[in-house]
């Protein structure tokens, strides 16, 4: 694979008026950048992967682009494929159905919440409910010892 140029790179290539040129070519999956300067081209890199960096919309790739200081190029659509789809994400899929639980949980707890709060019977104190558990625990722990 021919080497490629990052981000930093063409920025300082371009600011240098090192740049010619950048000619746009559409493939499977989006469009990748190859950048002109000198007798030499290299595609542009993604950051992490250092695969060839693939932009999936052209306005995103002008955006960036113009953004670097490059608004003149060439575009080559004839590998475009208009119909990919986006890459199948089931880690995505199930964090949603997560999310979605979560928030349907929530929901209910608030639910019982308010309805504790709107309840009209009196409130039992504290003390009374402590009291009241503390001797079935005494209680408890009289059956085991004598079983």
């Amino acid at each position: 694979m021919a080497e490629m140029i990052d981000h930093g790179t063409l920025c300082r290539l371009v600011k240098a008026g090192a740049v010619s040129g950048a000619h746009i070519v559409g493939q499977r999956g989006g469009w990748a950048v190859l950048v002109k300067y000198g007798m030499t081209e290299r595609p542009l890199a993604a950051q992490r992967s250092r695969q060839v960096r693939l932009f999936r919309g052209f306005e995103t790739l002008v955006s960036y682009l113009k953004g670097v200081g490059i608004a003149r190029f060439d575009v080559d659509a004839a590998n475009f494929d208009p119909q990919t789809t986006r890459p199948s994400r089931p880690d995505r899929s199930d964090a949603l159905k997560r999310a979605h639980e979560a928030a349907a949980y929530d929901t209910w707890f608030r639910e019982q919440v308010q309805a504790s709060i709107d309840d009209p019977r009196p409130s039992i104190p504290g003390e009374v409910v402590e009291a009241k558990f503390a001797a079935k625990r005494q209680a408890l722990r009289k059956r085991i010892d004598i079983a």
